[in-house]
């Protein structure tokens, strides 16, 4: 497992329950993944690295959690050393590292998305920015941690933060308001082209309660979205089997999993954008309900064989994760603080680290994911937050409403872009 946030500590859980795994290593993994899983030290930056150390811990199957060795091309170095790899290739990866890129290949894949512009040069901004908005969506193009979007009424603070991003090389891609709720739709895809999505889920982008404040990488998220059209999982497919047959069509065949963000408009569902790998918090939540073990799954997707695998099962239940987030978060964080109450279950850990002494520390903006199940939403909802009163972080901060509007049948109210 490549990674060391919360998302890779679930998946690390996830493969630690699964039978048929006899050995786990996370690299280079934290507080949380220690507990569970050999730890490795790794630049995940550097593909050929991450291969060398697959290679020399003779690993079966390598997982790639985050994007940004992905679109560095990590899953092309560890399948050149004659290792399967859960984790698309750089030029399949591209579909996140590039927001004009997915554009493009939605266009050509006649897949529903919202309008835009690509704008590369400041000179050209102001007359872009009076073809869109109110409400205006400005966001990076590259990689930008779930952080690089910014919607807004104020044209001066779409002109600012698209200016920012220009000034320091970044281009920015404008587009039209897609309202509605929005959601996570994750699907397994293998090299045959085979989609299987997974349970859908609703994350919380915005820092505050009632989605007030700038965005981050994600403050909470619920699960399942009993509200959501019977049929998502077929407009996923509708949506996702294109886009993969595009991309197959392109040289760049996708392989491992293809995360669909999507706004359920009133012309219908419509893809805000594609990621490369699982979402965090969305993951925590998902396979908190998955029932079915989660290593063929994932050897069956790196392997070409998602066909041959049985139906998905799943909880009956709902689950929530709250993100406990440090002080100073989605700004720069504050890091050392001493952690208390985190042991145990119904805890992923994030941004922590054990100091010499055995103590654990935070170590990054989103420090713990914190998770409830139930039978119902509000059950899940009532466990999640219980728990999170047990945990101690100094300067530590939460929403209060995660999963709260489905709760109240306000599903489109508080859903942040």
């Amino acid at each position: 497992m490549i990674g060391a946030g919360a998302r890779e500590h679930a998946l690390v859980l996830a493969l630690a329950n699964d039978l048929a795994v006899t050995a786990l290593a996370c690299a280079p993994g934290n507080a949380g993944t220690a507990a569970l899983a050999e730890q490795l030290a790794v630049d995940v930056t550097h593909p050929d690295a991450i291969a060398k150390l697959a290679t020399s811990w003779s690993a079966d199957l390598v997982v790639v959690g985050p994007e940004l060795p992905l679109v560095a091309g990590a899953a092309d170095a560890v399948r050149a050393a004659g290792i399967a790899c859960f984790g698309p290739s750089a030029g399949a990866a591209r579909i996140e590292g590039s927001k004009a890129f997915a554009k493009d290949v939605m266009t050509a894949a006649g897949v529903p998305t919202a309008r835009s512009e690509l704008v590369d040069n400041p000179g050209r901004l102001d007359a872009a920015l009076n073809h869109f908005g109110p409400p205006w969506v400005v966001k990076d193009d590259r990689l930008a941690a779930g952080k690089g979007v910014v919607v807004t009424e104020d044209l001066e603070v779409a002109r600012v933060h698209a200016l920012t991003l220009l000034d320091d090389g970044h281009p920015v891609l404008l587009e039209s308001y897609l309202d509605g709720p929005e959601i996570s739709l994750f699907c397994l895809v293998d090299a045959n082209a085979t989609v299987v999505p997974l349970l859908p889920a609703q994350d919380f982008k915005r820092v505050g309660d009632g989605d007030a404040g700038p965005n981050t990488g994600g403050m909470g998220a619920y699960a399942p979205l009993r509200w959501a059209p019977e049929s998502l999982t077929a407009v996923g497919r509708q949506i996702v089997a294109p886009v993969v047959a595009e991309l197959a069509r392109r040289g760049v065949p996708f392989t491992g999993l293809l995360y669909a963000g999507l706004a359920l408009t009133t012309a219908g569902p419509q893809v805000i954008e594609f990621n490369c790998r699982f979402g965090d918090p969305e993951t925590q939540v998902v396979l908190a309900l998955l029932r079915t073990p989660l290593a063929g799954l994932l050897m069956a997707t790196a392997i070409g064989a998602l066909a041959q695998q049985p139906p998905l099962q799943w909880d009956s239940g709902a689950a929530v994760v709250v993100v406990l987030a440090a002080e100073g978060y989605p700004g720069t964080p504050r890091i050392g603080d001493v952690i208390t109450g985190a042991e145990g279950p119904g805890v992923l850990h994030a941004g922590t680290r054990r100091r010499d002494d055995g103590v654990v520390v935070s170590a990054g903006g989103r420090v713990l994911s914190v998770i409830g199940t139930g039978a119902d939403l509000a059950a899940a909802r009532e466990h999640a937050y219980q728990r999170v009163q047990q945990v101690r972080l100094p300067g530590g901060h939460y929403r209060s409403d995660i999963g709260l509007p489905a709760t109240r049948r306000e599903n489109g109210r508080f859903v942040a872009r």
